[in-house]
């Protein structure tokens, strides 16, 4: 046996629990040193090959989202990590709403970087999407307000580190909102494509949507929680619950485009990325006619356009479990009125393993464009007497008297200034 043994450290990324990955160490032995340096030099070689892993990012760090955690989460769990696979990082701590998607548009070169990370919640992942898509289409002069604009793809992909209240984007496509997990993904190349959707009103370009889209009941809950803020995350939970009680109800027509047959259907249990072959398959179709579209008329209580399952820790299964990330699709949920027991009914079965699209008042449809008009849509005065919506119940004492016929569309996360919008 040797006087000395040389050693060499390699860091690896096992799998821990489902869908959790974390940074382990293994330890070499090699009684020879020239040829513990040739392994070094040949995995060093071996891993500058692997062209898919970001050298360079750009991050972007919302120190006010969720429980005010960012900064620190990025500080110890991320930048070490970033730092031992040799990347390097140009890092920004925002300070107001939109400052990265403003820098992202003006001034940042991206010429830089492999890649741009946002630590924060939906809403700064949104941010970052509209900021990076925008300054793409601006700079090979394409006209977002346009709706059948073809967008120019982006070369640079968006990481995310979940610092926020939900993290629904980072739970639909890692699976888990574990901050080490999304770095070691990023770290070692991985990459998910993601169906964006535009949303126009009139020919007026309003907002980019790669969750939720939600009139009605989640439109409510978003407005009415923004008089909350101070309270952090607690103020869904208040804000939906009032909302529930006040049982409101809108009038309006959605007219949406069918999806082909072979795009598979939202009851078909089929979960995203269970059957990749088919899903790469059905990305291949090319969309030429706009024949078929349907249209219905009704009072809703919920209109809700899932691009994505929408699954975070409080409903695993999401909004629509078999949503697919990138087919060119998105699900249309559309809520009639009904009872308020009904509607628990149906609220209650996201949470657990019931078919809440098993109720006669709920129909979801697989489409690849839509429109929604409301009803009463001329402007209406502030002097003039204001028709509410229809209430029931404990509406007033539940909810403050609103001063429009209609609610408002929830974009993922962020309350849209239209309720007629179009989107594709």
């Amino acid at each position: 046996f040797p006087r000395s043994v040389e050693t060499w450290h390699q860091r690896h990324v096992p799998r821990t629990r489902r869908h959790q990955w974390c940074c382990s160490d293994v330890t070499f032995h090699c009684a020879n040193e020239e040829l513990c340096e040739q392994w070094i030099q040949v995995a060093n070689e071996q891993l500058a090959l692997l062209t898919n892993r970001p050298k360079s990012l750009l991050v972007y760090i919302n120190p006010f989202g969720g429980k005010q955690c960012g900064k620190r989460i990025y500080e110890q769990k991320v930048a070490p990590m970033f730092r031992r696979a040799s990347i390097s990082a140009d890092v920004i701590v925002t300070e107001r709403a939109n400052h990265a998607r403003d820098h992202l548009k003006t001034e940042a070169n991206l010429d830089k970087y492999d890649g741009v990370v946002c630590v924060g919640g939906d809403g700064m992942f949104s941010e970052v999407l509209h900021g990076l898509v925008t300054r793409i289409q601006t700079d090979n002069g394409v006209d977002q307000n346009q709706p059948d604009a073809e967008l120019v793809p982006c070369s640079l992909r968006i990481g995310i580190i979940p610092a926020g209240s939900t993290d629904c984007i980072c739970f639909g496509t890692v699976g888990t909102n574990d901050p080490v997990t999304s770095a070691l993904h990023i770290i070692v190349g991985d990459s998910q494509p993601m169906d964006v959707c535009s949303v126009h009103h009139d020919d007026i370009f309003l907002r980019y949507s790669v969750s939720l889209l939600g009139y009605g009941f989640y439109g409510d809950v978003l407005t009415d929680s923004e008089r909350t803020r101070w309270l952090g995350p607690a103020r869904y939970d208040l804000s939906g619950v009032k909302t529930f009680l006040s049982h409101n109800y809108y009038e309006g027509t959605i007219s949406f485009l069918p999806a082909e047959n072979n795009m598979g259907d939202p009851r078909d249990k089929l979960q995203c990325r269970s059957g990749l072959g088919l899903l790469l398959e059905k990305c291949q179709i090319n969309h030429t006619e706009d024949s078929g579209w349907s249209v219905i008329r009704a009072e809703f209580i919920a209109i809700n356009a899932a691009s994505m399952s929408c699954a975070c820790p409080r409903s695993p299964k999401g909004l629509s479990p078999a949503a697919h990330l990138a087919d060119g699709t998105t699900d249309l949920i559309l809520v009639r009125k009904c009872s308020r027991l009904d509607f628990l009914r149906h609220l209650v079965r996201h949470t657990n393993k019931g078919d809440q699209f098993d109720h006669s008042f709920v129909e979801v449809h697989r489409v690849r464009k839509f429109c929604f008009q409301p009803w009463h849509h001329e402007l209406v005065s502030l002097e003039d007497p204001i028709e509410s919506p229809k209430k029931t119940g404990f509406s007033s004492i539940c909810s403050a008297q609103t001063t429009s016929n209609y609610s408002s569309w929830n974009c993922d996360g962020e309350i849209l200034p239209d309720a007629a919008i179009q989107v594709r």
